[in-house]
């Protein structure tokens, strides 16, 4: 009769399936944040806090046992040295994944998974009042200015540093 595993099979094998939540293991080891699949960031996580529980015992033979899945020697140091100190005391859910919107060129599901200690807020862009029209658009009417009132662009002279001008003969292109 026919067992039905919890685990997704993410549509690879075994081995390709193992070396993908290894690799996004490791990502998320590093850089705190990733985005990725639903799928894949629903099965990293189940990867990642069973991770972080081994290495909160912090033994050599828990380092070994990590090592098995995580073979990146950065991650690894990573992992003990900043993220222990920082989960120690959780008893899990040291990880949070966060849906968003569909991914533009095949409406795969996508998400964001992120150890919980390191979550930064959403950045707020101020909101900068528009220039004025004139300033944007180049034909606007406040733009036009009468030709009585406007200065001949030949009589502003550009603000350059003080040194002596070069005869007119010279200012002329070479033929070379």
């Amino acid at each position: 009769m026919r067992k039905v595993k919890p685990a997704r099979k993410l549509g690879r094998t075994a081995a390709h399936r193992k070396a993908t939540l290894s690799s996004l293991s490791t990502q998320l080891i590093i850089h705190k944040r990733i985005e990725t699949t639903e799928a894949k960031a629903k099965e990293t996580r189940r990867v990642v806090e069973k991770i972080i529980t081994k290495a909160r015992k912090g033994t050599v033979h828990a380092q070994r046992e990590i090592f098995k899945n995580i073979r990146n020697k950065e991650a690894i140091k990573t992992l003990f040295e900043e993220i222990i100190g920082k989960v120690g005391s959780r008893n899990g859910g040291y990880t949070r994944v966060i849906k968003l919107c569909p991914r533009f060129g095949d409406a795969a599901k996508m998400a964001v998974i992120e150890l919980v200690d390191y979550a930064e807020g959403p950045v707020v862009a101020k909101k900068t009042a528009k220039p004025d029209r004139s300033k944007r658009v180049k034909g606007s009417k406040k733009t036009e200015v009468p030709a009585a009132k406007s200065v001949p662009e030949a009589t502003v002279a550009p603000a350059l540093p003080a040194e002596p001008e070069a005869p007119a003969v010279e200012a002329a292109p070479s033929e070379e």
